[in-house]
């Protein structure tokens, strides 16, 4: 207790000192707890639920979702992730080792909901089993959960709400219980409120505002539903483990797995009897949820985290280079308290309370900086989530990681200048410390500088090279326009239309937008480029015995392409003569046409999907030039592109018919506009109202603005980066200012000398300035190697750079040499400006 208090008495004497230090501690300990409080978040954090260690999920972590026919593996390594209702209930019912075992839609969907006269609101839904809430080991907020009861076609149509939806969406009325809602245009009771805080069954973007019981999915879909079909693979399981259980759990399921393949008759023809003997499944542990998110994330967390650590360093070698020198400047002080009797131990544990009662003090300060960096990173990543699960206050894991990390900085800046200082000899000391002309802190100054140097051009070359991904990124060829340009999302489904009248709808949507004065063309498409949406088929060409490769497709209206800019290269597009009565067409892009017919032009030749027998199902008819419809950081796809207007009456799989009749049901609209609109909110809405009150608009934005959503996470890792390089090139200027000054105010009866004895100024000014230069040299001599070595390390986060980029090296170079030059000038004039005889007269 006497030290701390003494370290406060020594810290009040010198308040600018201790804002200093604070300040700069604050950045580098807030950042890291910002980040921290990311990584714990999104990586680290157990689901909301009872006794999470229990929870097993059957497949492995990957990041599959949507809905798959056959094997869900797309490289046919026979790991099964995803999984059909039947096959479900099959392995449920002979899996004895877990207590229960909850099945859930992999990729939730949108459906239009309304309560009362209140207009319908486009909410997030995910359909679960009626175990679910069991399976997790959760409770209600209010009313109660569904059970398995509740999950079976006789049972009442019910639904439960998110605790986020009930307070952002409704107010957080307590009556919403037990009132009805429509989900897609059908009755459903709300029965109960789900617990705060409980966000579902995985980190996502988008949490499920609503939860619905699986056997409600053909009452919301129709015709369109794929509950019973036993190939449609759609689902993730998560189970609840008895006590006891071992690996032998998913040799058991593995077996049971490809018993029940082998019955259904889809996984028994073209071939793939022979793949049912490697289909098998994980066992991987599901206390942190379905990791999908976490796996998309987890790379540039863990760069921003390391990133982060850099910054520290350098704030904690500029802490360190403060306290030598405060230590030397009051060396005297020290001296004498030796002198009195104090021990080394003594001396060193003072000087260490004051750097770890410092180091506190920049923690609590960087709680705020914590937090507000957290909110500021939760916006620019995800601008589009505000019921995103993450909360950006400092947890009690937070505050545990801010804590220690304060004790452990204090503790590595504090040990060098705490050692130094007690080893000063006492006796030179007290007979006058302006007679040394060398200082024992100077050697590890130096050090110190040349360290932040070395650890500054690690990070400004990192932040160059993920500035300059982001620029290519951003400004490549994506074979789209986006100028003048509006991307409509909707949802006919909830609105009431069916396959069979979607073209009514098509046919209304085309004529009243395209009659807008200033809209130039209108596209209707199964969805849009760079939505983050696609569909895929197995790709089959007559005569090619290989393996059918897989390409994604569209279903698009004839002014699509017009609409998003993607040009016609030969051949032509669809009109409105390519009808459910005219031949089957297709057209495809460069890619497919490269892929499957190379060297020949594809116009005319034929292709088909789903099945050997149907390979002459479509004739080319076009082809369009390549454009990036899925991760704009991937090569480009093959794609092909049918009309909305044809449907296939050859297929006999019920799956199949499904998803064919849910594929000509449209989802986004494309209107170009001929000059920049004043009011395309109001144009759309006003539009589809006329057209039928029930439509509702999932989303409206530019198509740009859709473009650049793709790059939040690349754009968040380019900014941050700089932001953390520049603020270590400020703290590394600083600390070279520092040390500058403080050598040149040591070395005045030096430099008087020299100038007595004829040095010119410009010598003086030099020779400060190359004392400055030395050390940043030395600091790039040995930060270039490592800030190579650590790009490589980065190398899966860059688009199109190479991690030994010759221009990001020169740049950084540039900048700390600049940086140099500019923390060196002061000191360099003031050490040239020193007047011989007052320099001599000091000695």
């Amino acid at each position: 207790m006497h030290e701390i208090l003494a370290a406060l008495r020594q810290l009040r004497k010198s308040p600018g000192f201790a804002v200093t230090v604070i300040l700069t501690l604050a950045l580098g300990i807030g950042a890291n707890t910002a980040i921290f409080t990311l990584v714990h978040a999104v990586l680290l954090r157990s689901l909301p639920v009872s006794n999470p260690k229990m929870l097993y999920r059957v497949g492995s972590n990957s990041d599959e979702g949507g809905e798959s026919d056959g094997f869900p593996d797309q490289d046919n390594s026979g790991d099964f992730s995803l999984f059909s209702y039947e096959l479900y209930q099959h392995i449920r019912d002979t899996t004895p080792a877990f207590a229960q075992l909850a099945a859930m839609q992999s990729a939730g969907e949108r459906m239009s909901v309304r309560h009362g006269d209140q207009p319908a609101r486009a909410e997030r839904t995910e359909y679960v089993s009626g175990n679910y809430f069991e399976t997790l080991g959760i409770g209600p907020f209010a009313g109660r959960l569904f059970s398995s009861r509740d999950d079976t076609p006789e049972a009442s149509p019910a639904a439960v709400i998110s605790y986020a939806a009930w307070q952002s969406s409704y107010g957080g009325d307590p009556a919403v219980v037990g009132q009805t809602f429509t989900f897609q245009g059908h009755p459903f009771t709300i029965v109960g409120i789900a617990p705060s805080g409980f966000y579902g069954d995985r980190i996502d973007s988008f949490p499920p505002a609503f939860w619905i019981p699986l056997s409600n999915e053909p009452l919301i879909r129709g015709g369109l539903s794929v509950l019973h079909t036993q190939n449609a693979n759609w689902l993730y399981l998560l189970g609840r483990a008895k006590p006891g259980i071992n690996a032998g759990v998913a040799a058991t399921i593995s077996t049971n797995l490809r018993l029940w393949l082998a019955t259904v008759p889809a996984y028994n023809t073209n071939g793939n009897a022979a793949l049912i003997a490697r289909q098998h499944v994980e066992l991987t542990p599901g206390g942190e949820g379905i990791q999908n998110l976490q796996k998309q994330e987890s790379k540039g967390l863990y760069l921003l985290m390391a990133i982060c650590a850099l910054v520290l360093l350098v704030a904690c070698a500029n802490v360190a280079n403060l306290l030598l020198a405060r230590g030397s400047a009051h060396r005297a002080d020290v001296s004498l308290r030796m002198a009195l009797g104090a021990s080394r131990t003594q001396v060193i544990r003072q000087m260490l309370t004051e750097s770890v009662l410092l180091a506190c003090l920049g923690g609590l300060a960087g709680l705020t900086v914590a937090y507000a960096g957290t909110r500021l990173i939760l916006s620019l990543a995800f601008p589009n989530s505000p019921q995103l699960p993450i909360d950006p206050h400092p947890s009690v894991v937070v505050l545990g990681f801010a804590f220690l990390l304060s004790l452990v900085t204090g503790v590595i800046f504090g040990m060098v200048p705490a050692w130094i200082t007690s080893h000063a000899d006492p006796a030179e000391a007290l007979r006058g410390v302006n007679r040394s002309t060398q200082d024992r802190t100077s050697l590890s100054q130096r050090w110190l500088i040349v360290f932040q140097a070395g650890l500054s051009i690690v990070l400004l070359v990192s932040a160059g090279l993920l500035t300059r991904s982001l620029a290519n990124l951003q400004n490549q060829n994506l074979g789209v326009d986006t100028a003048n340009r509006y991307i409509v999302h909707l949802d006919p489904l909830g609105a009431g239309y069916t396959a069979a009248t979607a073209a009514v709808l098509d046919e209304q949507l085309q004529q009243r937008f395209a009659a807008q004065p200033n809209v130039a063309s209108v596209g209707l498409a199964l969805y849009s480029p760079l939505e983050q949406n696609e569909w895929g088929e197995d790709v089959y060409i007559t005569g090619r015995t290989d393996s059918h490769p897989m390409a994604i497709y569209d279903r698009v209206s004839p002014q699509f392409f017009m609409a998003v800019g993607q040009k016609l290269i030969r051949g032509r597009v669809f009109t409105d003569d390519d009808t459910k009565t005219s031949p089957m067409v297709a057209v495809v892009n460069q890619a497919f046409a490269k892929q499957f017919f190379p060297g020949k032009d594809p116009v005319g030749l034929s292709f088909g999907t789903e099945d050997p027998k149907f390979a002459n199902a479509f004739r080319i008819v076009g082809v369009v030039a390549d454009a990036k419809y899925g991760n704009p950081s991937g090569g480009i796809q093959s794609m092909f592109f049918r009309p909305l207007k044809q449907e296939r009456t050859d297929l006999t799989s019920p799956s199949d018919q499904a998803m064919e009749a849910r594929s000509m049901i449209i989802g986004a609209i494309v209107l170009q506009f001929k000059t920049p609109p004043q009011d395309a909110d109001g144009l759309v809405r006003r539009t589809l109202a006329d057209i039928n009150p029930n439509l509702t608009v999932s989303s409206l934005h530019t198509f740009q603005y859709q473009v650049e959503g793709n790059f939040n996470t690349d754009r968040l890792l380019s900014r941050l980066a700089l932001l953390f390089g520049v603020l270590a090139l400020v703290l590394a200027a600083v600390g070279l200012y520092g040390i500058t000054s403080y050598q040149v105010s040591r070395r005045t009866s030096e430099i008087g000398v020299r100038m007595a004895l004829g040095a010119t100024r410009n010598s003086v000014l030099w020779l400060v300035l190359r004392g400055a230069f030395r050390q940043v040299g030395l600091g790039l001599l040995i930060g270039i190697p490592v800030a190579l070595l650590a790009a490589r390390t980065m190398a899966s986060q860059l688009y199109n750079v190479r991690s030994y980029d010759p221009m990001s090296v020169l740049l950084a170079a540039g900048a700390l040499l600049l940086a140099a030059a500019i923390a060196g000038i002061v000191p360099a004039q003031r050490a040239a400006s020193i007047e011989p005889v007052t320099a001599l007269r000091t000695e």
